[in-house]
């Protein structure tokens, strides 16, 4: 049997946070989100980019930047961005239900909504609870996966078991801890080791 669609958990959960960020100030939208080098205003015109992308925009987008992600990355921020925060907000809102994405794994996308929301959220203070069925299935897809964030490599060797949901992955020695913090740390993000525990941690840390 496949998987159910991903798109109603991704359409939910940017409608959650769009609601979430509807108060911020001037100085909140200037916050240092967990993607290096982004704020969260710029993440959220990443999303906003990337719910208004479609695979021939994006094949012309990295032809025109050369085939550099990140300068392709930083071209679609600078215009989705170029107004306020609010107006950034607003075409936010105006894409949460788009199912228009790049080429790619649907789970990937998934895995944008979710990583990125915490990549927001997290610097903010928001806590936010997500579908524990979703972030395992963005933790199955990453796990097995090296497409651009290299989540195989990083928790090679090692088994990542999560103390609050039946759900394990890998061998070697363990790294345990919150599905969710397991999630972000797969996909790069230290802040999360502090959330973790076991014999595979040093391992892990160094693979970061």
């Amino acid at each position: 049997m496949s998987a159910a669609s991903p798109w109603p958990t991704i359409h939910t959960e940017r409608t959650a946070l769009a609601d979430d960020l509807a108060s911020l100030t001037d100085e909140q939208w200037s916050t240092p989100s967990l993607c290096r080098g982004w704020s969260v205003w710029e993440t959220l015109g990443h999303l906003t980019a990337t719910a208004k992308m479609t695979p021939a925009k994006f094949v012309l987008g990295m032809l025109g930047t050369g085939f550099r992600f990140e300068s392709f990355a930083a071209k679609n921020i600078a215009r989705e961005t170029a107004g306020s925060p609010a107006d950034t907000l607003a075409e936010f809102r105006s894409v949460r239900g788009s199912t228009s994405a790049p080429p790619g794994p649907v789970d990937s996308w998934l895995g944008e909504t979710i990583v990125h929301a915490e990549d927001i959220r997290r610097p903010l203070g928001i806590a936010h609870t997500y579908p524990a069925d979703a972030v395992i299935r963005v933790a199955d897809f990453y796990s097995g996966s090296n497409l651009l964030i290299g989540t195989k490599t990083r928790i090679s060797g090692l088994t990542l078991r999560a103390t609050d949901t039946d759900w394990s992955t890998g061998s070697g020695p363990e790294v345990t801890g919150p599905m969710l913090s397991l999630l972000m740390a797969m996909t790069g993000r230290e802040i999360a080791l502090a959330e973790l525990s076991g014999d595979g941690l040093a391992t892990l840390t160094e693979q970061m």
